[in-house]
């Protein structure tokens, strides 16, 4: 099952010429997750190679203009397509209430639209995976997620089946799936009897804005991504106090208590380039990178590999890239 993020923005509360407002886009096999809709990301959406799909799950960590600016237009553009596929924004409290209030800017919609409140602790639930809302430092009403998978079964081992007597065909497919198996002649095999270790499935975990508290660092424990911002470098640590926001030591030291894979920092100040963060950062945590807009991270499976960024991975490929090669 594929898993990555397209960075569609990773400005801080500034879009400028080289980084939108705030939006990530979480993509799982053929599932598509927005979280964050800063102003400007249906037009992201469009210039990546994920297009304006139809989403159908938005997830808002908070909601500063910054963050939210981006849904009335995308959610006009789906209605003006003769959209029909519901839709559903999650957010902390406030957001039916900012919702109902740009009702008069966004007008009827074609859809079915549904707004659903998460405090800190809610899980929505998925077939193999769930996202869990945490506690974060950015005012009263701000949360982030985690999207977390379920384990897997451990590898089938061939050879104890073939000693138990186990045929090919469905028996094994039961086995694999966790059910127990009667054979003819009465043998009953158990999946713990042909299954090796449970093997753990992915997190990715996403903070939103915040200062640095431990409620981040539990929901992080062990996370093959952190996605944290990092706003402010350690110089503007006051400023970074006085706003509710993190530097980028704050940042790389919750990765380090955490036991991170990576670490992906986001909402860069418009004064800085990118790579003085990335510094700052990887003295304290190495394993840090700082997305641009539409680069990519992907996250294998845990036996295929460490998540990787790969650099403009998430953008459409421009019509003279595509055919000829020239």
């Amino acid at each position: 099952m594929d898993l990555d993020l397209v960075f569609l923005g990773t400005s801080a509360s500034a879009p400028t010429a080289s980084r939108g407002a705030s939006a990530t886009l979480l993509r799982r096999g053929g599932d598509r997750i927005l979280v964050d809709c800063g102003e400007g990301t249906q037009r992201q959406l469009l210039r990546s190679d994920a297009g304006l799909v139809d989403l159908e799950h938005v997830f808002l960590t908070h909601l500063h203009a910054d963050h939210v600016l981006g849904l009335p237009g995308m959610l006009k553009t789906f209605s003006l397509r003769g959209r029909e596929v519901p839709m559903t924004v999650y957010g902390p409290g406030g957001t039916a209430a900012l919702m109902r209030a740009l009702g008069v800017v966004i007008g009827r919609l074609t859809y079915p639209f549904e707004v659903v409140e998460l405090r800190a602790g809610a899980v929505v639930e998925r077939d193999d995976y769930r996202l869990e809302a945490f506690a974060v430092a950015h005012g009263r009403s701000s949360v982030g997620y985690a999207l977390r998978e379920d384990d897997r079964p451990g590898r089938f081992d061939v050879a104890a089946a073939d000693a138990l007597g186990v045929p090919d065909g469905p028996s094994r497919g039961a086995l694999q799936r966790g059910e127990v198996v009667s054979l003819d002649g009465g043998r009953v095999v158990h999946p713990e009897d042909v299954l090796g270790p449970p093997r753990r499935g992915r997190t990715i975990v996403l903070t939103g804005d915040t200062a640095p508290t431990p409620s981040v660092v539990e929901a992080a424990q062990g996370a093959d991504v952190l996605v944290h911002e990092a706003t402010f470098l350690v110089d503007e640590r006051a400023r970074a106090r006085e706003t509710d926001h993190s530097t980028t030591e704050d940042a790389a030291a919750v990765a380090r208590e955490a036991g991170v894979h990576l670490l992906a920092l986001t909402h860069i100040s418009a004064r800085y380039a990118g790579s003085e963060v990335a510094e700052e950062a990887a003295r304290i945590f190495p394993s840090t990178v700082v997305p641009r807009d539409f680069d990519l991270i992907d996250v294998p499976l845990p036996e295929r590999g460490p998540p990787e960024l790969i650099e403009r991975g998430g953008r459409r490929a421009r019509r003279r890239d595509v055919g000829s090669g020239t």
